[in-house]
């Protein structure tokens, strides 16, 4: 009902979705064949492990409480490249499912990331939104 409590839920959702990300990365990289793109998905893990510290960062600053709110969208991603990893495709088409499956959860992220710092800029939160900047370029990367 308010532009806080958007934010607030908003928050909560992309801090779920971080959190289900650290699971499945590790996931992505195992079933991966091509030692490029395991070692892009491993370090993907350490940046989002990153971003989390900034959002537990910005729920410091915001003083609201860090939960997470069950992420519906990520869910449904996560669930759709389990799907793929599960399939019987190996080799080069294996990998390129995988990481189409991969560019669909950036997507997500960068949408969810933009939303946050649009709502942080009309809240006037200049140290939450440099926050949410730093975040967002390394999703765009």
């Amino acid at each position: 009902t308010t532009l806080d409590a958007l934010f607030e839920h908003e928050l909560k959702d992309v801090f779920d979705a971080e959190k289900r990300l650290t699971k499945a990365l590790p996931k992505m990289a195992k079933k991966t064949e091509n030692e490029e793109l395991q070692g892009l998905f491993e370090e993907h893990l350490q940046v989002t492990n990153q971003q989390i510290g900034r959002l537990e960062k910005i729920f410091e600053l915001m003083e609201i409480k860090p939960k997470a709110n069950t992420c519906a969208g990520m869910k449904g991603l996560i669930e759709e490249g389990e799907d793929i990893m599960g399939a019987d495709i190996e080799g080069d088409l294996g990998d390129l499912a995988i990481a189409n499956a991969a560019r669909k959860v950036e997507n997500y992220e960068i949408t969810a990331y933009r939303s946050l710092q649009s709502m942080a800029e009309l809240l006037g939160d200049q140290e939450v939104q440099d926050l949410l900047d730093e975040t967002l370029r390394e999703e765009e990367e």
